[in-house]
């Protein structure tokens, strides 16, 4: 099959999947995840693409989109993802667009891989293993909530990196921060390691305070100790702290993980490929970090990162963010399980090697 067939058709999706319980970090709540998907259709091959957004990117995708996309060569996807954000230009290219440009992307490379009989890993370079920490720890979980999730993916799942959130009401609590960030490292042991999430709660000289008290318990991440907007903040607590400062999960374009670079702002830059631009975006933004001499870590979708981690040489980890490997597996057939914290992608599996289980999604689906 061709790669250069032209896209015959884009097609789009929203789920929503409720949390198990209520949820909450530093900054927000929530007890549900909104899935907008993109089906992409060329030469009667069909590719799936995701993103995690709002149910507003369906509309981006359905009006503008579609309407760049179809009708193209599936020959250069980079160029497909150019115009896309050019055609966003007149209402913003940041958030929602962002969004669905990342999910159009997403689907353009694995019908890509699909037109060519190979796995996105197998397009993008060598297939291989991919580090991962659980992530979840939410402020809106007790001790025992706290305890059990930790000590599954440590003990159960032999997953030797994990991340909680701290920064609760807005960084107003730092007491239940350092009791929960102390509970966490006595569940997981010395010598698991431990990261710290505060999506952006603190102000810049209550997050430098807090970092040695963080670092005594052995925090060796310090995710958005302020705002990922705050510049100047997150680069002036970078050159004070112990922890690795990381930022980028808001990095909508190349041209915002171009900026935490130029600013100094992080010791590893997050990138999200939902979020991002796609796999396109993913790929730019990981090759400029290298340029810079820094790592990059895949922010969530685990089971999107995992493949796409074949592309990038200097990749540290991906997230196993709790809410999104639940919702993958409910909804995909292929979602990956973590053996001894690796995701090793079947490179025997076409495209992304996700097939979504319609039966099954249909139940929360919206529109």
């Amino acid at each position: 099959m061709a790669e250069g067939e032209p896209l015959e058709s884009l097609q789009s999706a929203v789920y929503v999947v409720p949390t198990e319980s209520p949820e909450a970090d530093g900054t927000l709540s929530w007890d549900k995840t909104t899935v907008v998907t993109v089906t992409a259709t060329a030469g009667g091959v069909t590719g799936t693409g995701w993103t995690y957004s709002a149910s507003g990117a369906q509309a981006v995708i359905n009006d503008v989109l579609a309407g760049v996309a179809v009708g193209r060569s599936m020959a250069d996807v980079a160029a497909l993802n150019e115009d896309m954000y050019r055609a966003v230009r007149n209402f913003g290219a940041r958030g929602i667009a962002a969004t669905a440009i990342s999910a159009v992307d997403i689907a353009l490379w694995d019908l890509q891989a699909r037109l060519a009989g190979l796995s996105v890993t197998e397009l993008l370079g060598e297939p291989a293993s991919v580090p991962i920490y659980g992530s979840g720890g939410f402020t809106s979980y007790d001790a025992r909530q706290l305890s059990d999730q930790l000590a599954g993916w440590v003990h159960g799942q032999h997953i030797p990196r994990v991340k909680i959130k701290i920064g609760e009401a807005w960084g107003t609590n730092e007491s239940r921060d350092l009791e929960r960030t102390e509970l966490a490292r006595s569940v997981i042991g010395p010598d698991a390691e431990l990261y710290v999430d505060a999506n952006g709660a603190y102000t810049a000289p209550q997050a430098a305070r807090l970092a040695g008290q963080l670092a005594a318990a052995g925090v060796s991440w310090f995710e958005e100790p302020v705002s990922s907007d705050d510049l100047g903040g997150l680069a002036a607590v970078r050159a004070q702290v112990a922890p690795d400062v990381a930022a980028g999960e808001y990095s909508w374009s190349l041209a915002d993980s171009a900026a935490l670079l130029r600013a100094g702002a992080v010791d590893c830059l997050q990138l999200d490929v939902t979020r991002c631009g796609g796999v396109t975006g993913f790929l730019r933004a990981a090759r400029l970090a290298e340029a810079d001499g820094l790592q990059v870590s895949g922010h969530c979708a685990p089971n999107l990162h995992a493949r796409v981690a074949a592309g990038v040489t200097n990749l540290r980890h991906v997230e196993y963010f709790h809410d999104h490997q639940r919702l993958e597996d409910m909804l995909f057939d292929g979602a990956l399980r973590p053996d001894g914290g690796v995701l090793t992608p079947d490179s025997h599996r076409p495209g992304f090697g996700l097939e979504l289980r319609l039966p099954d999604a249909d139940r929360y689906r919206v529109a």
